[in-house]
């Protein structure tokens, strides 16, 4: 069950149909703190939420997404405050969460962007590997034309992959003023990539956890399982209110708190002789409210969860993603 560039099918398959022109919108969460969610669509890939903290000097924008009107959400919540966009905050390199770095810079050239340099290697390992396959998935006739036009732009945007490196490597986590306004901002090595930058704005309360949590499923293909699991456990003991995931609805700490509960027993269940069948019904079982509470199918996220039961037993995927520099 291979997927194109990053996440293309098996988040988008899991997805409810969509109307044919798409719109996003920022909603408020708190004051001077707004997301854009993700529009989940059967034939295309995914973008990652978005949360935009206002500063003295402006917004404060925790990943661009990938699409068009996603970023168009972004550019319209800076026009109707009034403010420039002065940073760029992401949570990690998967395309779904950084693409529109380069468009929003189009529009405030002086931005500063902030992420790990977990980049990097992403360019040489798995978005060259995704850069090679292009082809051959851009070759197949049965490939829905959205998905068709999302691979070709995924392709551009490796290589203009320089655009997405941070101008401010994040390296530790540490509070952080950015645009006059203090941030904490988390580095986690070798979780759910080689490194996962999740932010705190103290006076809302709001989290941007990106990829940390993701619904229907914790997406593992380049990720550390015991890395992230420990992760979670930071995220679960550290205080705020309101927690926005890469994908899915916002969710309180408790809600976190059973996501992080129903992961480690995933983990348990991947690594005991159990089937992947069993693991995934546990999963599903486990993480049951959340599903219903953001629309998901929960036949669909055991089909996904059986699928990476098989993944996590892969010795060599373990090896790979687990002792990176």
């Amino acid at each position: 069950m291979m997927k194109a560039l990053i996440f293309a099918f098996l988040l988008a398959s899991s997805a409810p149909a969509t109307a044919a022109v798409q719109q996003s919108a920022a909603t408020q969460l708190a004051p001077g703190a707004w997301v854009v969610l993700e529009i989940r669509s059967e034939r295309r890939e995914p973008d990652g939420n978005s949360v935009i903290f206002e500063s003295p000097a402006g917004l404060i924008v925790v990943d661009t997404g990938r699409h068009a009107w996603h970023r168009d959400a972004l550019l319209s919540l800076a026009v109707a405050r009034r403010r420039p966009i002065v940073a760029v905050i992401n949570s990690h390199w998967h395309l779904d969460h950084d693409s529109g770095n380069p468009f929003l810079r189009e529009s405030y050239p002086h931005l500063t962007v902030y992420a790990s340099s977990a980049i990097d290697e992403a360019l040489r390992g798995f978005l060259a590997d995704s850069l090679r396959k292009a082809p051959t998935y851009l070759a197949d006739a049965s490939l829905p034309a959205e998905t068709r036009e999302d691979i070709a732009a995924d392709r551009l945007t490796i290589l203009n992959g320089a655009a997405l490196k941070p101008d401010v490597v994040v390296a530790s986590s540490k509070s952080m003023r950015i645009g006059g306004r203090v941030l904490r901002v988390n580095l986690a090595r070798r979780a759910a990539t080689a490194g996962d930058v999740w932010v705190i704005e103290p006076k809302s309360g709001v989290a941007a956890l990106g990829d940390l949590v993701t619904l229907p499923v914790p997406y593992f293909e380049t990720a550390c399982p015991a890395g992230w699991s420990k992760a979670l456990r930071t995220v679960t003991e550290t205080r705020f209110k309101t927690a926005i995931p890469g994908h899915g609805p916002a969710l309180s700490p408790a809600e976190v708190l059973q996501y992080r509960m129903a992961f480690d027993g995933f983990l348990r269940c991947a690594e005991s002789s159990a089937s992947a069948a069993q693991c995934a019904a546990e999963w599903s079982e486990a993480v049951q409210s959340l599903l219903s509470n953001g629309g998901y199918s929960p036949a669909r996220a055991k089909d996904l969860a059986a699928y990476y039961v098989g993944l996590l037993r892969d010795s060599s995927y373990q090896k790979r993603y687990c002792e990176l520099g």
